[in-house]
């Protein structure tokens, strides 16, 4: 059961209108850390609206490597999944719980109606593209410029942000899936960056200090 309570990260966005139809047709679902939400090849018929928790959305190459593009935060939707659903393409990306999540999915011919006939949906939908591909030149630039302790660096102070401490729990392996390397090469760079007096290492925790 979807409350006006639950669209709370979502009431300066909508109208009335489109709070009432979201109540009337969306579902809630949950997911636990490291369910797969959205799986790459998956045929779409809903996207997803997130109101609590942090996604990831990530690609993969043919040899099953991931690499992470983005991460939603609460009030967030995903932009490849909307370019999937507009174009009835099977999705590109694999969307995964970085901790608990809650999410509204709405039904694809119901995201395309409003598209049409709401302006406050269609503001947040051409909002959400313009956010999600300023993130993607983001990792694009990190990928191209940066070398791969300062891109480490940037993805642990990323990650302070979105988890509101300078402690993460996290392990070697979780970051070197996330940033396409080997698990070897991530924590010889943690050292590195420890001895630097940048960050603190411990057992599946990694501080991060002057932030």
């Amino acid at each position: 059961m979807i409350s006006k309570a639950l669209l709370q990260p979502f009431h300066y966005l909508f109208d009335t209108e489109i709070i009432n139809n979201i109540i009337n047709v969306a579902l809630l679902k949950s997911f636990i850390k490291h369910d797969i939400i959205i799986d790459i090849g998956q045929d779409l018929s809903y996207i997803p609206l997130l109101i609590e928790g942090n996604i990831k959305v990530l690609r993969e190459d043919s040899e099953g490597n991931e690499l992470l593009l983005y991460v939603l935060e609460t009030g967030d939707t995903c932009a490849m999944s909307l370019t999937c659903c507009m174009s009835k393409s099977i999705s590109k990306v694999r969307a995964v719980a970085d901790e608990d999540v809650k999410v509204i999915m709405i039904p694809i011919a119901n995201m395309k109606l409003w598209f049409n006939t709401n302006e406050s949906w269609r503001n947040f939908i051409l909002q959400s593209y313009q956010i999600r591909f300023d993130e993607m030149i983001e990792t694009i630039d990190t990928l191209a410029f940066m070398k791969m302790d300062e891109r480490l660096h940037k993805y642990l102070k990323d990650h302070v942000k979105l988890s509101a401490s300078t402690t993460l729990e996290i392990t070697h392996q979780e970051i070197a899936e996330d940033m396409h390397t080997s698990r070897v090469v991530i924590s010889r760079l943690l050292k590195q960056l420890e001895k630097e007096s940048k960050i603190e290492l411990g057992r599946n925790k990694i501080t991060v200090l002057n932030f």
